[in-house]
């Protein structure tokens, strides 16, 4: 069963979540988690996320039930196979990310033909 746009949005919101969280305990070999409620929480009030708690609950939870991610000590952690679609979805937005660089960076060689319009 595919994931659904919210289901890819949360589970990409955590891994990248986790990684700014981790970033600095990457050299002392710790990771840190977080629970639900406090994940929840921060989606709701980065307002990326234009769902009610409740429905930002029932996403999860469907993501646990699909095996993307399980509860440890209360803590969301990711499986395997979440871990595998997060990079996944990480490799597909970095290809829309590279154009946007390519594109702001790149001087055209040839002068291009430009028409104001109202």
């Amino acid at each position: 069963m595919r994931l659904t746009k919210v289901q890819r949005l949360v589970l990409y919101a955590l891994g990248e979540f986790y990684a700014s969280l981790n970033q600095p305990l990457l050299e002392k070999n710790l990771r840190l988690r977080t629970s639900k409620i406090t994940f929840i929480e921060l989606l709701l009030s980065s307002q990326m996320i234009l769902k009610q708690e409740r429905a930002v609950y029932k996403n999860l939870e469907s993501l646990e039930q699909q095996k993307f991610i399980a509860y440890e000590n209360k803590m969301i952690r990711f499986t395997e196979k979440g871990a595998q679609e997060f990079h996944k979805i990480n490799e597909e937005i970095k290809q829309f990310l590279n154009i946007r660089k390519y594109l702001k960076e790149t001087k055209s060689s040839r002068t291009l033909q430009t028409v104001m319009s109202e």
